[in-house]
């Protein structure tokens, strides 16, 4: 098996001035199965939400195609799909807590006595995925449930609507990376009550993150369906990971997680089962340190 190395400039301020990148496709279980114990700085994660259904994100292009959609108005128009991803997330509950549980419990195994974890779910499995944090890790490490407050997309009819997803946050130890003062601010909603200084300065986030998805429209966009924006992630790899660190995402989708991680000066090891997810994201990140990474190429998880 290689083991490339990616090597590119660091960002400004930042160290050291090589960064490893480890861009591993296969089955993660297997991954944190070979990882040495306290090996990773910093984890978070994005698994299926235990929907019970195949997502699908479609681009699709208007104007001419052998396809017909209605439109507003009633109006009907051609359009042709440009690209089309998907991933499953059909497993029973059973099945689907099972499979999350083997895997925290390996997270929490590879996580350095520093290190910490940030698990992203939205309403269906919080409460579950709470309950086998507080066993594995113990509930004295639970720091903070993170609500991602967003504003876009469709509305519900006979309820209010869900526009928020939760992370949860756990400490591997009773000592944990928090960088206070690297954190993104934001402006105080009164700033004369504040003074000059506060006010210039701004306000650290609260444990409510109101951020937008990723438009339809953005540059950032990638077209996969669960695509997670970048601010979110620097805001997260900020705060509990220092330059040079190992960032970890082992259901890491479209590679945001990476993204942030080297725009950041960290090292990342980012890990999926998709090949349309490990194709995206070594194109985002070889976009960052200059170099092509090739898809279905075997890369060992050797941390440092």
């Amino acid at each position: 098996m290689t083991n490339p190395m990616l090597t590119g400039q660091p960002v400004a301020g930042t160290s050291p001035s090589e960064f490893a990148v480890e861009v591993v496709h296969g089955d993660n279980l297997e991954v944190l199965r070979r990882l040495p114990t306290g090996s990773v700085d910093l984890v978070y994660i994005d698994p299926p939400f235990g929907t019970g259904q195949v997502r699908r994100l479609e681009t699709i292009r208007t104007g001419n195609g052998h396809r017909l959609r209605n439109g507003f108005g009633g109006r009907t128009y051609r359009f042709d799909v440009v690209s089309s991803h998907s991933y499953r997330d059909d497993m029973s509950l059973d099945e689907y807590l099972e499979f999350l549980y083997e895997r925290l419990v390996e997270i929490h195994r590879v996580l350095s006595a520093m290190g910490s974890l940030y698990l992203h779910l939205d309403i269906r499995s919080i409460h579950y995925a709470r309950f086998m944090l507080d066993e594995i890790f113990g509930s004295e490490r639970f720091l903070n449930e993170i609500i991602w407050a967003y504003d876009y997309g469709g509305r519900s009819r006979d309820r209010w609507p869900k526009k928020h997803d939760n992370i949860l946050w756990y400490a591997k130890s009773d000592r944990w990376t928090f960088n206070r003062e690297e954190i993104d601010r934001l402006p105080y909603m009164a700033p004369d009550l504040v003074g000059p200084e506060k006010a210039a300065r701004g306000k650290l986030p609260t444990d409510v993150w109101w951020m937008t998805i990723v438009p339809t429209n953005s540059r950032e966009r990638t077209g996969y369906p669960t695509q997670k924006p970048l601010k979110l992630l620097e805001r997260i790899v900020r705060a509990s990971s220092n330059p040079g660190d190992l960032v970890a995402d082992f259901f890491c989708g479209s590679g945001t997680t990476g993204v942030a991680a080297l725009r950041l000066g960290r090292r990342c090891l980012v890990v999926d089962s998709n090949p349309r997810a490990i194709e995206i994201t070594q194109r985002r990140l070889a976009e960052i340190v200059g170099s092509q990474m090739e898809l279905g190429e075997a890369l060992s998880v050797v941390p440092r």
